[in-house]
């Protein structure tokens, strides 16, 4: 291992230390909702890392209702309940995106949304 590799690792692990919750939710989310976009800009040779994308988003979403079904999960019982919701319509609407029988903007609209709540940015229309 090289002093570059070393000085790498130790600034990753003092940057990972200082990172909140909420930050890393919001880095999760906007790394899984690029991929799903960058796959589906590629068009249909790109399917593989769409079927991908859309894995991980599921995993995401997945981690997240297990979280909120927690009874020791300290968010208001609306908001969790409201996750929780959001968690199955994702995990239905992928199916459907998959049947190609739904398109993926429901799912990226839903994820941007968790986006701008974790970063504190209001909902604008």
């Amino acid at each position: 291992m090289n002093a570059q590799t070393m000085a790498h690792r130790a600034y990753a692990q003092s940057v990972t230390t200082t990172r909140t919750d909420r930050g890393i939710e919001y880095e999760l989310f906007a790394r899984v909702t690029h991929q799903i976009k960058a796959a589906a800009e590629d068009g249909p040779k790109s399917y593989p890392r769409l079927v991908e994308a859309l894995y991980e988003n599921r995993r995401l979403w997945i981690a997240l209702a297990v979280d909120v079904a927690d009874e020791k999960n300290e968010l208001p019982q609306d908001l969790r309940a409201q996750i929780f919701y959001l968690s199955e319509f994702v995990q239905a609407q992928t199916g459907k995106i998959l049947q190609r029988k739904a398109r993926l903007a429901p799912i990226l609209e839903v994820n941007a949304s968790i986006m701008r709540g974790l970063s504190g940015r209001s909902i604008s229309k």
